[in-house]
């Protein structure tokens, strides 16, 4: 299973499209991570942690900084559709390619239909009479044309989609700050009454910001899209890291600033089970309308998420096929440079995983959903293993090409792998979590078999 890895000097021109300008990557790189487990989500994060979800966020978000940025080293080096599957078969073999890639295919097309399902429960909403699988069918056929056509049109739509979503953080951190301080119509200067009492910054202590690390951290997943995204810039190279710059710093600001806003304004025990805190926020300090206004901005996030799956699912395994890990009929590319097979082939899967949330939400698909929970976190130690070994070779091969580094190479590689390694202990110590680390084990150890059994067969043919 340990075949010799190739050369990282050997890169191929990609047979896609070129369309993806420097500023879709950018906004993509801002908007990837802003998605509904932030506007929604956070709210069971701060139940645990109280005001100490600051230090939760802080903490997972520079996990997930130091990973973007390895990543973000290796694809400035070695651009990719497959990004860290490649990346992670040029370090460790081909095993480690297709397990990296075929994991986060299944990650990207099983979420994808919570998102759709979500998206077209809002929708159901606002529109009663339309069923909500009808809503599925909608966003389902509008995000695979606008996938089959062009790569722009992907670019645009995201660009647009995270604009929307940043703009709203922006927004909500200025009004939220303007509130602290009493500068809003009607508002008094809040203080640090809400840090500090209903228990003090930690009121669950230090057990409470481990509970909300674990209950955060996967919201920072997406991020790697935008290296997946980069192989068809005109400047791979260049965007990927101009990209990554931009979006690590500015996305911890997001997310931590938001915390600190609503933890500010609002008493921690004043939070409502599934209501977003940032309705919360808006509601206090007299926004009109600031629950339809969450309601539309959620919608967009969702319908967001499930572009940016369906596309990142698709460049995934047409890499994969380009490799051979996948079937060679999913390298047939338009006159645009759009793999048409690998997208249909990913909406195809993506549409059963839906309706299996529809049908049996929580059997059949509660197992798939259990089987990706912990995927990222294998993927993001696949990533810190790949960088350890692909840096030490490209600084001895071509180091050029070194345009991003990683910080304080090589102790800080390590410090991510004991995160990624810590919280997966503490999802097995936790016991609505342990469920999600076994049967994303167990669906390791399957593709893994599956690897390692085709490597098999191949060295018997060889023999032949």
């Amino acid at each position: 299973m340990h075949d010799a890895p190739p050369s990282p000097l050997a890169t191929e021109a990609e047979p896609l499209s070129h369309g993806l300008k420097q500023r879709h990557l950018t906004m993509l790189g801002l908007g990837g991570v802003i998605g509904a487990g932030l506007f929604v989500g956070s709210g069971a994060g701060i139940a645990l942690a109280g005001p100490g979800i600051v230090i939760s966020y802080l903490l997972a978000g520079a996990l997930a900084m130091l990973v973007m940025r390895m990543l973000g080293e290796m694809s400035s080096a070695m651009p990719a559709s497959g990004a860290f599957s490649v990346h992670a078969e040029r370090a460790l073999g081909r095993w480690a390619g297709f397990t990296a890639g075929w994991l986060y295919w299944f990650l990207l097309v099983v979420v994808l239909a919570v998102e759709a399902t979500g998206a077209a429960t809002i929708a159901g909403g606002w529109v009663p009479g339309i069923p909500q699988w009808a809503w599925v069918l909608i966003f389902m056929v509008v995000f695979t044309v606008a996938n089959l056509a062009a790569v722009k049109n992907f670019g645009e739509f995201e660009f647009w989609f995270a604009a929307l979503k940043v703009g709203a953080i922006v927004l909500f951190l200025v009004l939220g700050t303007l509130a602290i301080f009493g500068l809003l119509p009607d508002t008094q200067p809040v203080g640090l009454a809400n840090l500090t009492g209903e228990g003090g910054f930690l009121p669950n202590g230090w057990e409470g910001v481990v509970a909300g690390v674990l209950a955060v951290v996967f919201a920072f997943g997406g991020l790697e899209v935008v290296t997946i995204a980069a192989a068809e810039s005109d400047d791979p190279a260049r965007a990927v890291g101009r990209a990554v710059r931009s979006a690590v710093w500015r996305i911890l600001l997001f997310y931590v600033g938001s915390m600190l806003v609503i933890v500010t304004v609002l008493p921690w025990t004043a939070m409502e089970p599934g209501r977003s805190p940032y309705v919360a926020v808006l509601d206090a300090i007299g926004v009109p309308g600031a629950g339809q206004i969450m309601n539309i901005v959620v919608f967009v996030a969702l319908l967001s998420a499930l572009n940016a799956n369906l596309y990142g699912s698709s460049r995934m395994v047409f890499s994969l096929a380009e490799r051979g890990e996948a079937p060679t009929g999913l390298l047939k590319v338009s006159g645009g440079g759009v793999p048409r097979r690998a997208v249909l082939a990913s909406v195809a899967f993506g549409f059963v995983s839906v309706l299996l949330n529809l049908k049996w939400p929580d059997t059949v698909f509660l197992y798939m959903l259990n089987a990706v929970g912990a995927v990222l976190l294998f993927v993001w130690g696949l990533i810190a293993v790949s960088e350890l070994r692909l840096r030490r070779r490209i600084e001895r091969e071509a180091p050029e090409k070194l345009t991003l580094r990683m910080w304080g190479f090589p102790w800080l590689t390590w410090v991510a792998l004991a995160g990624i390694a810590a919280v997966i202990v503490l999802m097995l110590g936790d016991e609505g979590a342990r469920p999600q680390v076994l049967w994303s084990a167990a669906a390791t150890a399957v593709v893994l078999l599956v690897a390692w059994l085709r490597e098999l067969r191949e060295m018997r043919a060889s023999r032949t």
